[in-house]
């Protein structure tokens, strides 16, 4: 063996000696070539070349030069302050020095604050209906970064540490009223905005907050001046399509004036499940941006906005081509408000939630093509006053159809609280009306919140009993203990490559099968028994649903997983 690899070894170089030497010949003769021709330079007659002129400088690309030159003056940049705790009453201000770019990559908390791992949960609390989601272990949150910015955390100011935050914003009206984002300038203790013709080693002008708006990430700003401020001009976001140009204006990691252009990507992008997102639809740009441009205008070819730079999908917190912005006329819509007497917006809710864009064969198993299946209703509250239950879908609103739960919910937030509208729903099959009184969403937040919290963890368990084959899913009845009025069997594990895993079941071991369902006919869950029974029963090529929910958090509300049988 020895000799072979020596040989081995021997012929490679051998092999590549005789292909260097084979190139360096052909060297040797390029070289005699080229020295041939040299020589024949003075016999060409070249009288009749013309000679080259240097031409006259012109503007090119004028659109994105032109679009920098005009909204530019109209683009700030805000920079926050969060003090620590023991020094923010009575504290002396001294030198402020900016950091141009972040120590270190953040993790952003996600937007309530809560950052614990619960892994994957069922339907999100809604007030006028909750989009259903899964949360938790990796995920989209892991790498959905907010463009906080400078410094190395944001989360308070308990080592004795000045933090600051770095963003953007652009001014709406000549008297100094400014749009960012929320995010911006969040649990902030003072605001600077510094103008485009500031100089670069000034803070800023001291701002005041106007009013916030968490579900859309917006808030409106004031400075004060003396004379009229340059404006930046407000587009129409419905008009954009896929693949137009937009470009973008900010203060990435603290450069300031920084124009990057892309196209639109994607419309109507939403990006954080459940409540998060119910009010977050963006367009999705690859226009380059960064931490530092949160809060900035996006652009369209006219120089108008049509969003503004909200957060970006990045595995390494910098610009990956996969950016979102908040469409202009919900911001529009939210700064009005905002502006109004009591500084913040008010929407409507009904007190439900719902699964957003369940599978066809939900859709097949209980009878309906469009309209919002009802995972939860929150008890004590205006659909649960109305006769409404969790089952039940809404397929019309004023006598208008209702296309999917994003139609429902811009349609009742949409609502002052104490207005009245008229539902068409169908239970079990049979259409019903009934007329609902608005609520507050705010309100309906809150008590929903507050329910969820009141679910028990119960970790007794019996030994489990696999299912039926068809199905793969491993389970087993309810524990001493279960919450009151619970029933039916407890998800112990799916096995891989099977229908329950590839309708999405796995995501939800230790949650628990209320009932099993198809085409007009629903089958409650009580027992593995019944379980078993019921699943024996199905065929192949059937439509099934299953009705699951989850018992440490009962409120969250149901989910409806399904698909046809192999």
């Amino acid at each position: 063996m020895k000799s072979f690899f020596g040989r081995f070894r021997y012929n490679r170089l051998a092999s590549t000696f005789t292909i260097l030497a084979t190139l360096s010949a052909g060297i040797l003769v390029g070289s005699f070539v080229a020295h041939q021709v040299r020589g024949q330079e003075s016999q060409v007659n070249s009288s009749d070349a013309t000679p080259l002129k240097v031409p006259a400088p012109r503007e090119l690309s004028t659109d994105f030069s032109r679009i920098a030159k005009e909204v530019g003056p109209a683009v700030v940049n805000i920079n926050t302050e969060i003090l620590p705790k023991q020094q923010q009453q009575n504290r002396r201000r001294g030198p402020h020095y900016m950091q141009p770019f972040p120590q270190q990559p953040q993790q952003q908390q996600p937007p309530d604050g809560d950052d614990d791992d619960q892994g994957p949960q069922g339907g999100g609390q809604g007030g006028q209906g909750g989009q259903g989601g899964q949360g938790g272990q990796g995920g989209l949150q892991d790498f959905f970064n907010r463009f906080f910015g400078q410094g190395p955390d944001m989360g308070g100011g308990d080592d004795g540490q000045e933090r600051e935050s770095l963003g953007s914003g652009f001014i709406v009206d000549p008297r100094g009223y400014i749009i960012t984002n929320n995010h911006v300038v969040d649990k902030a203790d003072r605001i600077f905005v510094r103008l485009a013709n500031d100089p670069e080693g000034n803070q800023g002008r001291p701002a005041k907050v106007v009013g916030v708006d968490k579900a859309t990430d917006i808030a409106v700003l004031k400075i004060q001046t003396d004379t009229p401020l340059p404006t930046v001009k407000m587009g129409n976001s419905e008009g954009v399509q896929v693949g137009d140009w937009v470009v973008a204006i900010g203060e990435p990691f603290g450069l300031a004036k920084t124009v990057t252009a892309g196209i639109i990507s994607s419309k109507n992008r939403t990006v954080e499940p459940g409540t998060q997102g119910e009010f977050q639809h963006f367009l999705q740009t690859d226009a380059a941006i960064n931490p530092g441009n949160s809060g900035g205008p996006l652009l369209d070819m006219a120089g108008e906005v049509i969003g503004v730079n909200t957060a970006i999908y990045t595995q390494s917190a910098g610009n990956e081509g996969i950016g979102f912005a908040m469409p202009s006329d919900s911001v529009i819509d939210v700064y009005n408000e905002l502006i109004g007497p009591d500084h913040k917006v008010i929407r409507g809710s009904i007190g439900i939630s719902f699964q957003p864009n369940p599978n066809s064969a939900v859709a097949r198993v209980y009878g309906f093509k469009s309209g919002v299946m009802i995972s939860a209703i929150t008890p004590g509250q205006p659909a649960a006053k109305a006769g409404l239950k969790s089952g039940d879908i809404i397929t019309t609103i004023d006598g208008k159809p209702v296309k999917d739960g994003d139609d429902l919910v811009a349609n009742v937030s949409a609502r002052k609280p104490g207005s009245t509208v008229e539902l068409g729903y169908l239970h079990n099959g049979q259409p019903l009306h009934a007329t609902v009184t608005i609520a507050d969403r705010d309100k309906m937040m809150a008590a929903i919140n507050s329910a969820s919290d009141e679910g028990e963890d119960n970790e007794t368990h019996n030994p489990g009993t696999i299912s039926p084959a068809k199905l793969g899913i491993t389970v087993q009845d309810l524990p001493q203990g279960a919450p009151a009025g619970l029933h039916g069997v407890l998800i112990e594990s799916v096995k891989p490559g099977s229908f329950a895993d590839d309708v999405g079941i796995g995501n939800f071991q230790g949650g628990v099968i209320v009932s099993v369902d198809t085409p007009n006919k629903r089958n409650p869950i009580h027992s593995v028994q019944e379980f078993q029974a019921v699943v024996a029963g199905l065929k192949s090529g059937e439509d099934v649903a299953l009705e699951v929910v989850d018992p440490q958090h009962p409120n969250n509300g149901n989910n409806y997983l399904g698909g046809t049988l192999p």
